[in-house]
């Protein structure tokens, strides 16, 4: 089969890879979608160097497949897999990590912060860019029957990392929240938030970006190029700031003026990969009393969780998505996608 992988320098390649065989305790994936991911243009963009994997650690065994979106069906179990864990025809996701399966965060779901060390499908093991994928069984989520497999590639990262982030907000519908960044996990974020109830005042300095975010539920948009976001907020909200604030990019900016519009007693998340963050710990935390919270995707429970809430409110997910590509186009896909102006891009291998 063919997969692709990150090379790095702004470089993908489409390798030859033999079809994988399920483990006892795995099962094989038929992908019917693999989303297009922010965190992908971090091994898209680095330097490369030989013998390295897409998340920077060296290996011996050659490339991996890049993408960590996937869903499909089951094609294959293995000898140690029984009918009730999952059986051949049936629409998953994945929970795109695997651990130890014994600590206290593998047992709680939450594989990718195994105390021994978690697996990332799609870096530090094969992932969903290509037609086949092998994966623990333990790591299938089920896909209701009336979300589209693109729809169940976002919620397997994108989609889902801005619902469980919403979630440790506590976003209440009578409450206002600003979310910065309109990539595929702060467009999802919008959307969410608008189906929760909440007032969504949406920050990007892509025009494009602004557009998407008003048609997907954001009440006023601002471009923080243009306007001072942090005092255009506080004039919305009569001088105080938002209740809650959500950061989806990897600028420093972003992430201090998130902090910044937030009002006093209120929680910011941050969730965007990379870069950093410098804030005034007296007059940016400490005085206003802010919850700060970091967060990372979700666990297996919380996957379930987004794909129920999306089916329940009849979410339009697919909605997110501008692109739907080959794997032959993976090169044209991602030099779009790393201009960072459209919606979300998703393959569709089968």
């Amino acid at each position: 089969m063919k997969g692709i992988v990150f090379m790095g320098e702004r470089k993908v390649e489409l390798m030859d890879f033999p079809d994988p065989e399920p483990g006892p305790r795995d099962v094989v994936l038929e992908i019917k979608a693999s989303g297009m991911c922010g965190t992908d243009l971090g091994p898209y963009r680095r330097e490369y160097k030989p013998g390295m994997t897409t998340s920077g650690v060296s290996r011996v065994d050659g490339h991996v497949i890049g993408g960590h979106e996937p869903c499909g069906v089951v094609a294959a179990v293995g000898s140690a897999v029984s009918e009730q864990e999952a059986k051949v025809g049936d629409r998953v996701m994945d929970h795109h990590y695997d651990g130890c399966g014994t600590c206290r965060h593998c047992q709680s779901g939450w594989s990718q912060m195994c105390l021994d060390g978690a697996v990332v499908f799609g870096s530090g093991g094969h992932g969903a860019h290509a037609k086949y994928m092998s994966v623990p069984a333990h790591t299938l989520v089920p896909l209701p029957d009336d979300i589209s497999f693109e729809a169940g590639a976002a919620i397997s990262c994108g989609t889902g990392t801005a619902y469980g982030a919403l979630k440790r907000l506590g976003l209440e519908g009578d409450e206002t929240i600003v979310v910065f960044g309109q990539g595929p996990v702060g467009l999802s974020g919008t959307q969410l938030a608008a189906a929760m109830g909440a007032r969504v005042i949406a920050v990007d300095i892509s025009a494009e970006r602004r557009e998407m975010a008003l048609s997907r539920g954001a009440d006023i948009v601002i471009d923080p190029s243009a306007d001072d976001p942090v005092q255009a907020i506080k004039d919305l909200t009569h001088g105080e700031g938002a209740d809650k604030a959500l950061d989806a990019t990897s600028s420093s900016d972003a992430r201090r003026n998130a902090v910044r519009s937030t009002r006093a007693w209120g929680t910011t998340c941050l969730v965007g990969i990379g870069g950093d963050v410098q804030l005034e710990v007296l007059p940016d935390l400490i005085h206003r009393q802010i919850t700060l919270v970091g967060h990372w995707t979700f666990s297996k429970v919380g996957q379930a969780d987004c794909a129920r809430f999306v089916s329940d409110r009849k979410i339009d997910v697919d909605s997110l998505f501008t692109h739907k590509w080959k794997l032959e186009d993976a090169e044209e896909a991602y030099q779009l996608f790393d201009q960072q102006k459209t919606g979300k891009g998703v393959f569709l291998p089968a």
